[in-house]
């Protein structure tokens, strides 16, 4: 009874140290939803949808842009100052004043040019262009945008309204493909990016 026992207090403890000896398998994260669809990987849950399809593109946007297969051609490009991206094989890009599927479609056409036969191109935005907000604020400057954004929390970011600040209405500049306006807008207005905000001095 003894031997029996020894036996398997021994068979127990082997069991135990091959089980302490296993490597945990590594397991590789896409970037995010444009990656597992482009490198064949999958996610727990897809992440939720938070830009706008119809944004119009400009200089400091940041995009994510996969080329399904094409490692070397998938990466994170900024929209430079002339409004382009760079990429290998086919150079400089126009995104400005283009939505995320429009520049996807023109990368896709000019890598059908004589190098890839049928591409598939995804683009996303990764980070919008800054805001600005000059005046009576405790911090004045240049910050990132993020969406749903409003005066008020424009406001908020840069530190808060001094105390000669007006309050009530700011000055918003905004650009688009229309041109550029100047209006008197309430704090909660919404903003979007590449907009300054001008907080003015009060009168009394």
């Amino acid at each position: 009874m003894r031997n029996v026992c020894a036996v398997t207090l021994c068979l127990l403890t082997a069991l135990a140290l091959s089980g302490c000896m296993r490597q945990p398998t590594a397991m590789v994260r896409p970037h995010n939803a444009l990656d597992a669809l482009a490198y064949g990987g999958r996610m727990a849950s897809p992440p939720p949808v938070v830009h706008d399809p119809a944004y119009r593109l400009d200089a400091g946007d940041r995009l994510r842009i996969v080329v399904y297969g094409q490692e070397g051609l998938t990466n994170t490009y900024l929209v430079g100052a002339g409004g382009s991206i760079t990429m290998p094989l086919i150079g400089a890009v126009t995104a400005r004043g283009r939505t995320p599927a429009e520049l996807s479609a023109a990368i896709a056409a000019r890598l059908r040019n004589g190098y890839i036969r049928q591409p598939y191109v995804a683009a996303e935005v990764e980070a919008y262009r800054p805001f600005f907000i000059l005046g009576e604020v405790a911090a004045p400057g240049q910050y990132p945008f993020v969406p749903n954004m409003t005066v008020e929390s424009a406001v908020a970011i840069a530190g808060g309204f001094s105390p000669r600040a007006r309050r009530d209405l700011v000055i918003v500049t905004h650009t688009d493909a229309r041109g550029t306006v100047r209006i008197s807008v309430p704090p909660a207005t919404p903003l979007s990016p590449g907009d300054t905000v001008l907080v003015d001095e009060r009168w009394f």
